[in-house]
């Protein structure tokens, strides 16, 4: 099939322009979050927790997980930055932000960390064979019978938390907080962690009620609490909320942006489908240009040769701008 590199590039770019320019395009405002209309969360006080790792304790109870190397009454788990694991869905780390007690002493800030069950999930969005899923209730839910390892998501979550099972190689699953799904989705149901917390620094309810919580825990007592709830915006808002004493800066939380993860990614996947309409449609496009080329080659080819003309030279730089044969040589082959 022999095809002008020139014109095919400049037919195809033009119609694909054509095809992008034929509609205004979206704007990004009219990305519509798929949040859940009321979901439950948790509101964690970083004012009160001391550290004691019962919520891991009865994480790793609930779901079933391995004896962890370290045992949880150890204080020296401590003294290094953990993140959550196959083995761990939960973690409590410890901080020195600033704050002193009455001995003029740094007075520790223990942070659980954990999936932070976005409202609109950036994980569920990456999931291209529907293994994650946004329940109702607020839960990430994830369906390891789905799951094809392609680890999308942990590609795509911007809190690093997806685990992966590299050390199974038969079955491997993507492994992170449930938020005890299918606890709280009965009546009256609570997550382990928030159930067993001896002091109440996690508190579990509608999202709408806890962030009401916090706006009241901070107004009545500003001089305890900075002036910020984590998570009510953050990547269009997370089902884990925090308030602190320690800015968040200094307890090791990322400085993310209020737009949801998905809001880049689906605009663009969405443009590319409303505008080219889909994949095969578009190779049927190109597939309608290179037939035409074709024609018309071949019937100016063969009107040249009936008038006793060489073919245009733009018919013949197929593989790009050929030496032309000396015409003394071409002679002496005669």
């Amino acid at each position: 099939m022999k095809i002008s590199r020139r014109r095919f590039i400049g037919l195809t770019g033009t119609m694909v322009g054509g095809a992008l320019l034929g509609k205004p395009a979206k704007s990004g405002a009219e990305y519509k979050p798929k949040t859940p209309p009321d979901p439950f969360g948790c509101l964690v006080d970083l004012t009160v927790c001391v550290g004691c790792r019962k919520c891991e304790q009865a994480c790793n109870q609930v779901n079933h997980l391995p004896s962890p190397r370290v045992s949880f009454e150890d204080p020296r788990v401590f003294e290094q930055r953990r993140r959550p694991d196959v083995g761990a869905f939960t973690v409590i780390n410890r901080y020195y932000g600033g704050k002193r007690d009455e001995r003029n002493q740094l007075h520790p800030t223990f942070v659980k960390v954990q999936c932070m069950h976005c409202q609109d999930p950036g994980c569920v969005s990456a999931c291209i064979v529907g293994a994650m899923t946004k329940k109702d209730n607020g839960a990430t839910h994830y369906n390891a019978s789905k799951c094809i390892g392609c680890r999308y998501c942990m590609v795509a979550c911007p809190f690093q938390i997806p685990a992966y099972e590299y050390h199974d190689p038969l079955f491997p699953r993507v492994r992170k907080c449930t938020f005890c799904y299918e606890r709280i989705s009965k009546e009256g149901g609570k997550p382990g962690c928030a159930a067993i917390c001896p002091v109440e620094s996690i508190t579990f309810g509608k999202r709408r009620q806890i962030l009401e919580l916090a706006r009241h825990k901070i107004k009545n007592d500003p001089g305890r609490y900075v002036d910020k709830i984590y998570g009510e915006h953050e990547v269009g808002g997370t089902s884990w909320l925090y308030i602190s004493g320690d800015s968040f800066e200094k307890l090791g939380f990322l400085d993310l942006p209020t737009r949801p993860i998905p809001y880049l990614s689906e605009t663009i996947q969405h443009g590319l489908f409303n505008y080219l309409w889909a994949p095969l449609t578009l190779f049927g496009i190109l597939g309608a240009v290179v037939a035409v080329i074709n024609r018309q080659q071949n019937r100016s080819s063969s009107e040249s040769v009936q008038e006793g003309h060489q073919p245009d030279q733009d018919t013949q730089d197929t593989a790009g701008l050929q030496e032309k044969p000396d015409s003394s040589k071409r002679e002496e082959k005669l």
